[in-house]
């Protein structure tokens, strides 16, 4: 899948606390394809740029089918870039209400496993260095 260029519609913002917590990967067709600051873990965030929506069922059929779509190209990104044991994909929100879905890679060594990643490790933010090399490499993926 290849990240488009579109523009953001009218009234929707992306909400401050994933502002404050990614980092902007990829503008995909429905989504804003971000990076969690989080070097514990491969950790993708998908945010529609759907104004109001909150819940899956938020979203028309066709933008329904279009995210599962994305959802899908983020997994296999993850999976192609870091050969994961076991990808998880959530849509909680119970703390940042804005609907977003998380792709998470996980591995059998990582920090949290089997446990969920929330509330299970401090969060490791990216280097400089590290950020440009992981950003770099979803992208590659995501183009194949």
């Amino acid at each position: 899948m290849n990240p488009r260029s579109h523009s953001q519609p009218q009234g929707w913002h992306l909400h401050p606390q994933l502002a404050e917590d990614t980092h902007p990967v990829a503008h995909l067709e429905l989504s804003e394809l971000r990076l969690m600051d989080d070097a514990n873990h491969p950790w993708l965030i998908l945010v529609p740029r759907i104004e109001g929506a909150v819940e899956w069922i938020d979203l028309d059929d066709g933008q329904q089918d279009r995210l599962g779509r994305e959802i899908t190209a983020a997994s296999r990104a993850l999976r192609q870039g870091f050969r994961p044991d076991k990808l998880n994909v959530a849509a909680l929100g119970n703390l940042v209400p804005q609907l977003h879905v998380h792709v998470i890679a996980r591995f059998h060594d990582d920090i949290a496993w089997p446990k969920p990643v929330w509330g299970t490790a401090t969060a490791r933010p990216y280097s400089p260095e590290k950020l440009v090399e992981r950003v770099e490499l979803i992208r590659s993926a995501l183009r194949t």
